[in-house]
Protein backbone atom coordinates (compact mmCIF):
# COMPACT_ATOMS: atom_id res chain seq x y z
CA UNK A 1 0.00 0.00 0.00
CA UNK A 2 1.23 3.23 -0.55
CA UNK A 3 0.93 6.64 2.09
CA UNK A 4 -1.98 8.05 0.11
CA UNK A 5 -3.76 4.47 0.54
CA UNK A 6 -2.66 4.20 4.31
CA UNK A 7 -4.01 8.28 4.93
CA UNK A 8 -7.68 7.23 3.12
CA UNK A 9 -8.29 4.92 5.73
CA UNK A 10 -6.94 6.61 8.54
CA UNK A 11 -9.48 9.65 7.68
CA UNK A 12 -12.17 6.88 7.51
CA UNK A 13 -11.81 5.19 10.30
CA UNK A 14 -10.92 8.79 12.51
CA UNK A 15 -14.43 9.63 10.43
CA UNK A 16 -16.51 6.85 11.48
CA UNK A 17 -15.45 7.16 14.94
CA UNK A 18 -16.51 10.90 15.37
CA UNK A 19 -19.90 9.82 13.71
CA UNK A 20 -20.50 6.93 15.89
CA UNK A 21 -19.37 8.94 19.19
CA UNK A 22 -17.93 7.24 21.93
CA UNK A 23 -17.14 3.63 21.17
CA UNK A 24 -17.11 1.00 18.22
CA UNK A 25 -19.47 2.43 15.44
CA UNK A 26 -22.81 0.40 15.51
CA UNK A 27 -23.51 -0.90 12.20
CA UNK A 28 -26.49 1.35 10.02
CA UNK A 29 -26.41 4.00 12.88
CA UNK A 30 -25.51 7.39 11.61
CA UNK A 31 -24.77 9.59 14.81
CA UNK A 32 -23.89 13.22 14.38
CA UNK A 33 -22.52 14.24 17.70
CA UNK A 34 -20.71 17.78 18.92
CA UNK A 35 -17.63 16.49 20.78
CA UNK A 36 -17.76 19.48 23.08
CA UNK A 37 -21.22 18.88 24.04
CA UNK A 38 -22.09 15.92 24.22
CA UNK A 39 -25.02 16.74 21.93
CA UNK A 40 -25.40 13.78 19.28
CA UNK A 41 -28.47 13.21 16.58
CA UNK A 42 -29.30 9.66 15.10
CA UNK A 43 -29.72 9.73 11.57
CA UNK A 44 -32.33 7.98 9.79
CA UNK A 45 -33.69 5.79 12.70
CA UNK A 46 -36.50 4.07 10.67
CA UNK A 47 -33.42 2.98 8.40
CA UNK A 48 -31.52 1.10 11.30
CA UNK A 49 -30.46 -2.48 11.12
CA UNK A 50 -32.41 -4.55 13.80
CA UNK A 51 -30.80 -7.62 15.53
CA UNK A 52 -33.13 -10.42 16.98
CA UNK A 53 -34.06 -9.94 20.79
CA UNK A 54 -31.56 -11.38 22.74
CA UNK A 55 -33.82 -12.49 25.72
CA UNK A 56 -35.16 -15.91 25.18
CA UNK A 57 -39.15 -15.23 24.80
CA UNK A 58 -40.18 -18.45 23.49
CA UNK A 59 -41.93 -18.56 19.79
CA UNK A 60 -42.56 -14.94 20.37
CA UNK A 61 -39.15 -13.91 19.62
CA UNK A 62 -39.30 -14.65 15.93
CA UNK A 63 -41.67 -11.23 15.77
CA UNK A 64 -39.10 -9.10 18.38
CA UNK A 65 -36.12 -7.06 16.71
CA UNK A 66 -34.21 -4.61 18.39
CA UNK A 67 -31.17 -2.13 18.52
CA UNK A 68 -29.81 0.08 20.94
CA UNK A 69 -29.11 3.25 19.45
CA UNK A 70 -26.65 4.36 21.96
CA UNK A 71 -23.87 2.68 23.79
CA UNK A 72 -23.35 2.90 27.59
CA UNK A 73 -20.53 5.03 27.33
CA UNK A 74 -22.18 7.52 25.28
CA UNK A 75 -25.49 7.64 27.63
CA UNK A 76 -24.69 5.94 30.96
CA UNK A 77 -27.82 7.14 32.38
CA UNK A 78 -30.44 6.67 29.96
CA UNK A 79 -30.93 3.47 27.32
CA UNK A 80 -32.27 4.47 24.16
CA UNK A 81 -33.11 2.33 21.34
CA UNK A 82 -35.33 0.82 18.72
CA UNK A 83 -37.77 -2.00 18.61
CA UNK A 84 -40.03 -3.27 16.38
CA UNK A 85 -42.62 -5.87 16.79
CA UNK A 86 -44.57 -8.43 14.12
CA UNK A 87 -47.99 -10.18 14.74
CA UNK A 88 -46.72 -11.34 18.58
CA UNK A 89 -46.84 -10.60 22.44
CA UNK A 90 -44.68 -11.81 25.43
CA UNK A 91 -44.87 -11.09 29.30
CA UNK A 92 -41.78 -8.90 31.04
CA UNK A 93 -41.34 -7.54 33.98
CA UNK A 94 -39.61 -4.21 34.01
CA UNK A 95 -36.97 -3.35 36.64
CA UNK A 96 -36.57 -0.22 34.96
CA UNK A 97 -38.66 2.86 34.05
CA UNK A 98 -39.52 3.15 30.44
CA UNK A 99 -40.61 5.61 28.15
CA UNK A 100 -42.28 4.05 24.60
CA UNK A 101 -42.78 6.54 21.27
CA UNK A 102 -44.60 4.48 18.48
CA UNK A 103 -43.51 5.59 15.29
CA UNK A 104 -45.24 2.86 13.20
CA UNK A 105 -48.63 0.76 13.68
CA UNK A 106 -49.71 -0.29 17.43
CA UNK A 107 -48.34 -1.24 20.55
CA UNK A 108 -50.43 -2.43 23.10
CA UNK A 109 -49.19 -3.00 26.94
CA UNK A 110 -51.58 -5.15 28.92
CA UNK A 111 -51.41 -5.13 32.90
CA UNK A 112 -53.65 -5.90 35.46
CA UNK A 113 -56.28 -7.18 32.49
CA UNK A 114 -56.33 -4.04 30.95
CA UNK A 115 -54.92 -2.66 27.71
CA UNK A 116 -53.45 0.72 26.98
CA UNK A 117 -52.88 0.65 23.35
CA UNK A 118 -50.12 3.51 21.67
CA UNK A 119 -50.43 4.58 18.08
CA UNK A 120 -48.34 6.34 15.77
CA UNK A 121 -47.15 9.55 17.26
CA UNK A 122 -48.19 8.68 20.81
CA UNK A 123 -46.09 8.06 23.82
CA UNK A 124 -46.57 5.54 26.77
CA UNK A 125 -44.72 5.43 30.17
CA UNK A 126 -44.73 1.60 32.11
CA UNK A 127 -43.21 2.36 35.66
CA UNK A 128 -40.58 0.56 36.94
CA UNK A 129 -41.62 -3.47 38.72
CA UNK A 130 -44.72 -3.23 36.07
CA UNK A 131 -45.52 -6.84 34.94
CA UNK A 132 -46.81 -6.97 31.87
CA UNK A 133 -47.47 -8.02 28.36
CA UNK A 134 -45.88 -6.67 24.87
CA UNK A 135 -47.88 -6.71 22.12
CA UNK A 136 -48.43 -5.90 18.53
CA UNK A 137 -51.41 -7.54 17.00
CA UNK A 138 -49.79 -6.65 13.98
CA UNK A 139 -46.58 -4.52 13.82
CA UNK A 140 -45.23 -1.96 16.07
CA UNK A 141 -41.85 0.30 15.26
CA UNK A 142 -40.81 2.38 18.58
CA UNK A 143 -38.15 4.10 20.02
CA UNK A 144 -38.11 3.44 23.90
CA UNK A 145 -36.21 5.25 26.36
CA UNK A 146 -34.89 3.30 29.61
CA UNK A 147 -33.71 4.22 33.28
CA UNK A 148 -31.45 2.94 34.48
CA UNK A 149 -29.39 2.88 30.59
CA UNK A 150 -28.08 -0.96 31.57
CA UNK A 151 -31.75 -2.03 31.02
CA UNK A 152 -30.87 -5.61 29.98
CA UNK A 153 -28.88 -6.16 33.35
CA UNK A 154 -31.84 -5.21 35.97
Amino acid sequence: MDDKTNMEELVRAIVSQVLSGVGEPLEGIRKDKDPASGVAVVKRVSGIKMDPFPFDIGPAGKGVFLKDIFTLGESPRLGIGVMEMTKTSFPWTLRYDEVDYILEGALEIKVNGNVVTGNAGDVLYIPKNSSIEFSAPYYAKFVYVTYPADWSNQ
